[in-house]
C-alpha cells in the first residue's frame, strides 16, 4: 500500500510540473505599440475654421444708430459717450493720422497746425482709420468748435461717407461759442442724407437734460 501510494505521489508531482512551464511561442510576442504622449498630442494643428478669421466675421450694426465724434483734447468724447449711453448707440472715434499735440492747439499762435487748417476752407486732414456707417440709419456727429467752425478733418469725414437715407444729428462742444452754421456746412459738404443744426452741449449738462434733448429730436 505505502509503495502504491508513493507512486500515485510521484506522478502528480509530474502533471504539476508540466503544467507550470510557458509555452515557448509566448516569450517571443513583440510589445505593443506605445501610445501617443500628451506632448504629442497638444501638438496637433488646430483646425482651418478655427485659423481663419474670415469664418468668424464682426457682426453688422445692430441697434441702428451710432455716435461718431472727434475730440482732440477729450471734452467731446465725455459727451458722445453719455449719448451712446442713454440711446444705445455704437461709439466710434474719428481718429487723426497725425494726432493733434498741445502744440498744434496753441491758439496764440497764428501758424499753429489748427490754426493755418482752419484758415484753409480746402484742408482736409487724413483719417487713420474707415467708420463704416452700414446699418445705421441715425448717427450722431460730435466734434469741438474750431475758431467758430467745425474741424477740417470733420469735412474729411462727411466727404469720404455716403448719408443717402440716413439722419444726421451734430452736435459740438465748446468754450463759449455757440454751433453757429456748422450743421449747415457739413451738410453742404456731405451732399446726401438729412442733417439737422447743430447743437451745443455743455459738459455740465445733466442726464435728464440730455435725455429731453434726445427726445426732441424725434
Amino acid at each position: 500500500m505505502k509503495k502504491n501510494a508513493w507512486i500515485a505521489a510521484l506522478l502528480l508531482a509530474a502533471l504539476l510540473c508540466t503544467g507550470c512551464g510557458a509555452p515557448a511561442e509566448t516569450a517571443a510576442q513583440p510589445a505593443p505599440a506605445a501610445e501617443p504622449t500628451p506632448a504629442e498630442e497638444t501638438t496637433a494643428p488646430e483646425p482651418a475654421a478655427a485659423q481663419d478669421p474670415e469664418t468668424n466675421p464682426e457682426e453688422t450694426a445692430g441697434s441702428g444708430v451710432l455716435v461718431v465724434y472727434f475730440s482732440a483734447t477729450g471734452n467731446t468724447r465725455i459727451v458722445a459717450e453719455r449719448i451712446a449711453a442713454l440711446t444705445g448707440a455704437d461709439l466710434a472715434e474719428i481718429v487723426p493720422a497725425q494726432p493733434y499735440t498741445a502744440e498744434d492747439l496753441d491758439y496764440g499762435d497764428s501758424d499753429t497746425r489748427a490754426t493755418v487748417e482752419q484758415n484753409t476752407p480746402d484742408a482736409r486732414p487724413e483719417i487713420a482709420d474707415e467708420i463704416s456707417l452700414d446699418g445705421y440709419t441715425t448717427v450722431y456727429l460730435g466734434y469741438p468748435i474750431w475758431w467758430g467752425q467745425a474741424p477740417r478733418i470733420l469735412s474729411s469725414f462727411v466727404e469720404s461717407h455716403d448719408f443717402t437715407g440716413k439722419t444726421v444729428i451734430p452736435f459740438c462742444t465748446s468754450g463759449s461759442s455757440g454751433a453757429g452754421t456748422t450743421g449747415e456746412t457739413l451738410a453742404g459738404q456731405a451732399g446726401t442724407g438729412t442733417f439737422l443744426s447743430a447743437t451745443r452741449l455743455s459738459l455740465r449738462i445733466s442726464d435728464e437734460e440730455l435725455q429731453t434733448w434726445i427726445d426732441s429730436l424725434g
